[in-house]
């Protein structure tokens, strides 16, 4: 069967495409194009530019007139853990009546609250919930994102996990990339034994890929959860299953962490408020981009700012994520990320348009997506909007009109 062509009019277009990458509107910021078209064949872009240079004998299936709307590549939230039970607003209370994120955590609470949420609720209870919040972003322009697990913390749970997040992209037309994140925390069954814990978690991996649950591979690498040596022992066998990783790093410290995972490649290093310079100098010779989570920075009223002209001068691409999870940042919106990341961290709204689009499809290891050309997929959203920075600005509700992936409509 033939693909349908179809062609997107009457559109003001962000194509993200700049001078590395050549394209369409390369020439101006956002690479924007004030009056411009697109044309998709099947799942994917063949044709972008200005309306008025369409070529002359471009036969289309269907038109669409998008009335002067901004078109967009889909937006990617690169880093959420949208698979967990229960809630944590009782420890939000305890954080405003000035107890510390670590304090709770010591605790029992923090992370290990969920957990046990987690694995008392069933796995029908778990997909519902998590399809749920899916279903927010992707009403808000998201086509594609990652789900990490990270809230079982036994090989049973963490697999349950897993293959709920495997589900959703079955249930659900995102796409949906699954990161094992087993070294979130350790639970109380191995307490006074995390390297016999590290050593379990290795065998969980092993058979998570060997079922084709996991992606990539995650830790939390702190002084409350996982040191740079374990965490490096999950990453040597991540490198042996041939799965890219990425890390929670110097969030609450400067661990060194980032760069142990820089040399693995790491596809990400996120959070990163503690970063030092030798860890910016890390990530800049591996590639690896800094994923920055500016709603879980809010929610813990941070006050170490990730080092942003840092990593800017030294070229590491930044991505904006939600880090959507029921502790520190329980967000469903990415476009409030976007404003975040311009009124919190001095982001300019260019750089924060291109944290959600092209340098978030780079953290999760995409290269067919995140920008409008030919040849990349046609996964796109349109908004009620005249221009990118527009979307920045503005503080709650949501624009988005219509969202395409691969090329096919998606009802909202």
């Amino acid at each position: 069967m033939t693909p349908r062509r179809r062609l997107w009019r009457g559109v003001a277009l962000a194509t993200f495409a700049d001078a590395s990458s050549g394209g369409a509107g390369a020439d101006a910021p956002y690479g924007l194009i004030a009056q411009g078209a697109v044309i998709t064949e099947g799942a994917n872009i063949v044709w972008v530019g200005r309306e008025s240079e369409l070529p002359a004998h471009a036969a289309v299936d269907e038109e669409y007139d998008g009335g002067g709307a901004l078109l967009t590549p889909g937006l990617i939230d690169a880093h959420t853990h949208l698979v967990y039970g229960g809630d944590r607003a009782t420890e939000f209370e305890q954080r405003l009546q000035g107890v510390s994120y670590e304090d709770i955590a010591r605790a029992g609470g923090g992370i290990m609250s969920t957990v046990r949420a987690t694995r008392s609720a069933t796995e029908s209870q778990l997909l519902e919930q998590a399809t749920a919040r899916a279903t927010a972003l992707l009403h808000e322009g998201v086509t594609t994102l990652e789900i990490k697990s990270g809230y079982g913390l036994s090989a049973e749970h963490e697999r349950r996990s897993l293959t709920v997040a495997r589900r959703i992209a079955e249930t659900l037309p995102l796409t949906v990339r699954t990161t094992s994140l087993a070294l979130h925390a350790l639970p109380p069954e191995f307490a006074g034994r995390a390297d016999d814990y590290v050593t379990e978690s290795i065998a969980w991996l092993r058979a998570q890929h060997a079922e084709g649950l996991v992606d990539a591979v995650d830790a939390f690498c702190e002084r409350i959860a996982f040191s740079p040596a374990q965490v490096a022992r999950v990453f040597a066998v991540a490198r042996e299953l041939g799965l890219p990783v990425k890390l929670h790093a110097e969030q609450l410290s400067d661990s060194g962490g980032t760069q142990m995972a820089a040399e693995f490649a790491a596809l990400s290093c996120d959070h990163l408020e503690y970063l030092s310079a030798n860890g910016v100098q890390a990530m800049r010779r591996s590639g690896s981009v800094a994923v920055l989570l500016p709603g879980a920075y809010y929610m813990l009223r941070e006050t170490q700012l990730p080092p942003i002209a840092a990593l800017r001068e030294a070229g590491v691409p930044m991505a904006i994520a939600t880090d959507h999870n029921p502790g520190t940042s329980p967000t469903l919106s990415l476009q409030l990320m976007l404003n975040m990341a311009c009124t919190l961290f001095r982001l300019t709204p260019e750089e924060a348009w291109r944290g959600v689009t092209v340098h978030a499809a780079r953290a999760l290891g995409l290269h067919d997506r995140g920008r409008l050309m030919p040849g990349l997929r046609a996964d796109v959203a349109l908004f009620d909007a005249a221009h990118p920075r527009d979307l920045a600005y503005r503080i709650g509700g949501t624009a988005c009109r219509r969202v395409i992936i691969a090329g096919q409509e998606v009802a909202l």
